[in-house]
């Protein structure tokens, strides 16, 4: 069963209240980081959080419409802010402390000194922004949402986005910038929040009611209406408050893992009014999807579909995905022609544009994407052999910049991010002649590389994706096709060995969609050229219990190609083939891999007692 917030608020309107855990594990975060920006305090915005949630699942009955939670949730949260500002300017405690016990505050003085002052600072650091720009760059930092998201919740283009946060981080020293970064990732939400909320709502006795739903034809336009405008004829709380003050933010980053004890449920990354576009005065049009009709209907998944040809055929290129678009950057043309091409792909168009192009031409190079930025790095070309380049593709604005170079020259290497950073892994280096170990991370926010603990299995031609923060590098070759796989815990330094993939192979991709990691097509590499040698076979691997499963194969075998995932779908573009007769074939061909997830997921199962009740989230059949 899908966890659209309909289905989840029936259930908690139908006696279950423990369905509601998935919906604070879904918003938390975000309404944590709408609380601070208000607030500007970590502890009191964590206190309103939790009030927020606590007065939602009280007043639940008096929602009608129920896809409109999220809006619904968020004026909530305007109207606790406000109410804890105005209870702050009554409170004459904070002025005047001289009646508290003058031992227990030299105590907490001496506990707290260094992180009240650095609070302090990042608090007056923000405040010198414009109030846009500093909710955009809290919902980024502490929020974790990307622009894209941003813009979806926001309902303001992506561009304006990614201009505010522009303007917010040029107004911000460097080293403040590190501060907030380090600042946030010290005061995330206390562990058990959720399970705090559930059992605080436990003793809550609330009644069902129907949804009155609105007719099709208007209800996504006037959510859209009451979320923009705060019209909030469905809002009718205990105390009489109209949650209708400040901003309506969409749907935030769904956590990869959580506190709700259940063993898996997928949630959308599309909030339900999606694919909205800014028309310059601060309403937005509304193009209707498929996805959006549905309302998260059940996916059958499993699937291929040819879709538009990328106009440059090519291998040895990388893609990344960027705000919903897909950028395949650079490789090698027919010919052994090196491109600096760059060309985007809109998956919702189906169509290709060209974009600038990176100013070095290479091939076999990776790309990894932070904060909006496409960080193409390494690779090949014909005079300097392998290159340790490294350029900054920003996509708002199409324009590369040169960044530090990576410390080792390679090519036949992969990039992989967690935590905000960059790991290049593995590859061939010719000046050593041999396969790589060396594991080196870039912090795009210092522009610094650093060196880490080295791969446990020297290898090329292999490839990787994260999971929950933590690495898998997958197959191979060293001296051979290899079937390795090797999980690096970055937060650690530290490398396990895992189960082998089943088909042992090499210039494969590897693309993570909801806690999976899909290894698709690649070589098995026979002693001369063969068709047969080129795979197009999909093998699925769960880190969670360390197996691997097939999936259908992917309609053309090839190597050399790449993939990015958006949606919960995986686009698989370009790539080739070494004929008997030595013809080399270079595709173009863009094929989708529909997984059936929605392209996040939430795996609560141990995270918390079942004390809550013996919930489980059945998948459709």
């Amino acid at each position: 069963m899908q966890t659209e917030d309909g289905s989840l608020i029936y259930k908690c309107l139908n006696g279950e209240p423990e369905a509601f855990g998935l919906l604070v594990d879904k918003y938390k975060t975000g309404i944590y980081a709408f609380a601070y920006a208000k607030i500007g305090n970590f502890h009191d915005a964590q206190d309103v959080t939790q009030e927020v949630f606590t007065r939602a699942y009280r007043d639940l009955r008096t929602l009608r419409r129920w896809e409109s939670f999220v809006f619904w949730l968020y004026r909530i949260a305007s109207a606790q802010c406000a109410k804890w500002i105005r209870m702050q300017k009554r409170r004459l405690d904070r002025e005047f402390i001289e009646d508290q016990d003058p031992t227990i505050l030299e105590a907490n003085s001496i506990d707290s000194y260094r992180e009240n002052q650095l609070n302090e600072s990042l608090r007056e650091s923000l405040e010198i922004l414009p109030e846009a720009c500093r909710d955009i760059l809290t919902l980024h930092y502490i929020g974790g949402m990307k622009v894209m998201e941003i813009s979806k919740s926001l309902g303001i283009s992506p561009s304006t986005i990614a201009r505010r946060l522009r303007e917010a981080r040029l107004q911000l020293r460097e080293e403040m910038l590190d501060m907030m970064n380090e600042t946030f990732e010290q005061n995330r939400l206390r562990a058990g929040f959720t399970f705090h909320i559930i059992e605080t709502i436990k003793k809550i006795r609330i009644n069902p009611m129907p949804p009155k739903t609105l007719p099709w034809s208007l209800s996504i336009a006037t959510g859209i209406i009451i979320a923009i405008m705060g019209i909030g004829t469905h809002i009718n709380v205990a105390d009489n408050e109209s949650y209708m003050s400040g901003s309506s933010i969409g749907e935030s980053k769904v956590l990869n893992v959580g506190e709700y004890p259940v063993d898996m449920a997928k949630v959308s990354n599309i909030p339900v009014m999606s694919n909205q576009y800014s028309i310059g005065n601060g309403l937005s049009s509304i193009v209707p999807s498929l996805q959006n009709a549905l309302f998260m209907a059940p996916q059958a998944g499993d699937t291929w579909t040819k879709r538009a040809d990328m106009p440059t055929a090519r291998f040895a290129l990388s893609t990344s995905a960027v705000n919903g678009k897909i950028y395949a950057i650079g490789g090698q043309a027919f010919g052994a022609i090196i491109l600096s091409t760059v060309e985007e792909y809109d998956p919702v168009t189906d169509k290709w544009t060209r974009k600038a192009d990176m100013p070095t031409p290479r091939g076999y190079l990776s790309t990894s994407v932070v904060n909006g930025k496409i960080y193409a790095i390494g690779g090949y070309d014909k005079i300097n052999k392998e290159l340790s380049v490294v350029e900054e593709y920003d996509p708002v604005i199409d324009k590369w910049t040169k960044k530090t170079n990576m410390p080792t020259p390679r090519m036949n290497f992969t990039t992989t991010t967690a935590n905000g950073r960059i790991y290049a892994i593995g590859g061939w280096w010719e000046v050593a002649n041999t396969e790589l170990t060396a594991v080196e991370e870039y912090d795009p926010s210092k522009d610094k590389w650093t060196r880490k603990l080295d791969m446990p299995t020297r290898r090329q031609l292999h490839s990787a994706d994260n999971v929950d923060g933590k690495i898998y590098v997958i197959g191979g070759w060293s001296r051979a096709v290899i079937s390795t796989v090797e999980e690096y815990d970055p937060a650690k330094d530290e490398w396990t060995n895992k189960t082998d993939v089943p088909t042992a192979r090499d210039s494969l991709s590897a693309t993570a969609v909801s806690g999976k990691i899909y290894a698709i097509g690649g070589d098995i590499g026979g002693k001369a050229p063969n068709e047969q040698n080129y795979l197009s076979i999909v093998e699925e691997y769960d880190p969670v219990s360390d197996k691997w499963t097939n999936k259908a194969n992917m309609p053309t075998a090839r190597n050399w190609h790449s993939s990015s995932e958006l949606n919960g779908k995986i686009y698989v573009i370009g790539g080739e083939i070494l004929r008997q007769d030595l013809n080399r074939i270079v595709f173009s061909t863009v094929e989708e891999y529909d997984t059936g997830t929605s392209g996040q997921s939430i795996n609560f199962k141990g995270k918390l007692p079942t004390t809550w009740g013996d919930v489980k989230l059945a998948r459709n059949k």
